[in-house]
């Protein structure tokens, strides 16, 4: 079994849609390539914030193709296993190797809230269907259901499952995991509010949503933090403070998507049930990133970040 290593900035991508809300596979394209130019790590697709609810099996797999040929090999993609059923998500697993996907990041099946025996066997049994690395997503606060500490320690014999998505929102979850089952696990941030704590409590990686408009900020953030440089990421989070609090809450892919459509001139459309936001929440978003905007830093003047985790050789899947 080869190493898998998920360090680095992931951005969750968000799923562009024409005006028809058909997924609009160039903008695909234009994102993977405004991400890469940014300085991620990897990219993962077909997310909570890239709509998977609403998007069909084919579509998933469509856009995966499409990210993989416009990354190029240049950064690893990664598809989000986030289906109704164990079978269904097993399908999608061996679908996305087929197509090259480099990784999956695996939710608990949607829908029903189920208990530890049957998380874990929903878990284990996605894990068999592919060859892939996983990062097991934990989000208790929008899913109901929670993967705790004393779960992973017993899920660890899974070589396939390298990763933890760690977003309960409790920081103490990083060193409980942590102090129980030592480094088998990569610890990933996947709250974008508490990503500056979560990477110096010993998070390896972020996998970032405001990143999807402001890819060199992120970037920054998780470097200066890995080479110790904890003052100055602090001066960068707090500027990006008000905009990342955007990824919290129900509508956190309608305000992202308008962050984006803002900061880049992309589309902002999503797919029904969502709507658009309402004048008044618009207005306030659009003040917020108008004023971040006028305040942003100059990333110009920081000493070199070094090299990212990719032009150290690390690759998903990749490794001795």
């Amino acid at each position: 079994m080869k190493k898998q290593d998920f360090r680095g900035v992931l951005p969750a991508m968000t799923t562009k849609m024409t005006a028809d809300q058909q997924v609009d596979l160039a903008g695909v394209r234009q994102d993977i390539s405004f991400l890469i130019d940014g300085g991620v790590d990897g990219v993962i697709v077909c997310g909570s914030l890239g709509e998977a609810s609403t998007l069909t099996a084919d579509e998933k797999l469509t856009i995966l193709k499409a990210a993989i040929a416009e990354a190029g090999g240049r950064v690893p993609i990664m598809l989000t296993i986030a289906e109704d059923s164990t079978a269904a998500g097993c399908a999608l697993a061996a679908a996305a190797q087929k197509a090259g996907a480099e990784g999956l990041m695996v939710l608990p099946a949607m829908r029903y809230l189920s208990d530890p025996r049957e998380t874990e066997t929903h878990f284990r049994t996605v894990a068999r269907a592919s060859d892939l690395p996983i990062i097991v997503y934990n989000n208790p606060v929008a899913y109901g259901v929670d993967v705790t500490p004393e779960m992973f320690a017993g899920m660890a014999d899974e070589p396939k499952f390298a990763a933890i998505k760690e977003s309960s929102a409790d920081l103490r979850r990083v060193t409980d995991i942590l102090n129980l089952v030592g480094d088998r696990y990569q610890i990933l941030t996947g709250v974008d509010d508490l990503a500056l704590e979560s990477l110096i409590l010993g998070c390896t990686g972020w996998i970032a949503g405001l990143v999807v408009a402001f890819p060199h900020e992120t970037v920054a953030i998780y470097r200066l933090v890995q080479q110790g440089r904890i003052e100055e990421a602090r001066a960068i989070y707090r500027w990006f403070m008000p905009l990342l609090h955007l990824d919290i809450g129900p509508k956190f892919v309608q305000r992202i998507k308008l962050v984006e459509a803002i900061v880049r001139g992309t589309s902002s459309m999503v797919r029904a049930p969502r709507l658009l936001l309402e004048a008044e929440d618009e207005a306030r978003i659009r003040q917020l990133v108008g004023g971040a905007l006028e305040t942003r830093p100059d990333l110009s003047k920081l000493d070199s970040l070094g090299p990212s985790p990719a032009e150290t050789g690390m690759r998903v899947g990749v490794g001795a």
